[in-house]
């Protein structure tokens, strides 16, 4: 793993971006102290992009439920719903 000071790590952005794009992982240091890591980015996996999108649109029909019925939404509701977005 590569180690690059801040001022040359801006100097050279596209080139880490390069290298980063091509699999490297570069840390950044300030004053010879590691402060940023510069990584590839991976591919999310199809299914949780499915289940985030799900669970965006749960969270919308819930709001309009709320809105039309009028009431509170309760602590238990709330724990409930995160639990279901976590699975």
């Amino acid at each position: 793993m590569a180690s690059i000071g801040l001022f040359e790590a801006k100097t050279h952005l596209s080139e880490l971006v390069a290298r980063a794009e091509r699999g490297e992982e570069v840390v950044i240091t300030r004053h010879n102290r590691p402060v940023a890591k510069l990584v590839p980015v991976d591919g999310v996996p199809a299914d949780l992009v499915e289940r985030r999108r799900a669970a965006l649109m749960r969270m919308g029909s819930i709001g309009r439920e709320v809105a039309r019925n009028g009431g509170p939404v309760t602590r238990e509701e709330i724990l409930e719903w995160v639990h279901e977005g976590r699975r």
